[in-house]
């Protein structure tokens, strides 16, 4: 399985102004451009935002065949929502749309090759602390967090070992032979990590 050669902009050591920058600001421009991906119209002004953001990306130091992966990862489907839009709504709205979500892909990348892990973790974690007051648990919230990124990548390889096993078979274009397979392996590796984690006692509620 090549799910591990699938990481989405790990952390990448260095000492560039990104990664001295607090990570409460770093969280502030990752949710600032998701927030633009709803406001922007204009794709021109996606585009801008989009060269910038890649420009902070290669800033970090993580190289550019680290950014092209991430965005080779969400290319596929970027695609197929690219050209359905382009037919129902014509071309400037699709090269909107798909620019705007690689403005968030690429922003998610800046921040996750900037920090570590484990710290980012325990940002996350103090970011849902305000909301303890209404049951929220930060630790079960940062534990999701932890999981998800672990997860990613598993069916991003598992995939990519589908479509080359199909490839082999000439099945590339049979949509049954691609998606049952990585259904499968992906429900089986969910009930593993929660077999796992309920092994643990990781993710239970406290018990008064």
């Amino acid at each position: 399985m090549r799910g591990h050669g699938f990481l989405i902009a790990n952390y990448v050591r260095g000492n560039s102004i990104i990664h001295r920058t607090p990570l409460w600001l770093k969280f502030l421009v990752v949710a600032a451009c998701g927030t633009a991906s709803f406001l922007i119209v204009d794709w021109t002004v996606s585009l801008v935002v989009f060269a910038i953001m890649c420009g902070m990306f290669i800033l970090t130091g993580a190289g550019l065949r680290r950014l092209l992966r991430a965005i080779w990862m969400v290319a596929p489907i970027l695609l197929v929502i690219g050209l359905f839009q382009w037919w129902q709504l014509g071309g400037p709205t699709a090269a909107r749309i798909v620019l705007n979500v690689l403005v968030c892909v690429v922003a998610a990348s800046v921040l996750t090759a900037t920090t570590p892990v484990q710290k980012l973790l325990d940002g996350v974690a103090a970011l849902a602390k305000p909301f303890r007051r209404f049951g929220a648990d930060p630790e079960r919230f940062a534990l999701t967090i932890a999981v998800m990124l672990r997860s990613i990548p598993f069916i991003a390889g598992t995939f990519s070992d589908v479509r080359d096993s199909a490839r082999a078979r000439g099945l590339e274009r049979n949509p049954r032979a691609l998606i049952l397979p990585v259904f499968i392996t992906t429900v089986a590796y969910a009930r593993q990590t929660g077999d796992a984690l309920a092994a643990r006692g990781l993710g239970e509620p406290e018990r008064d």
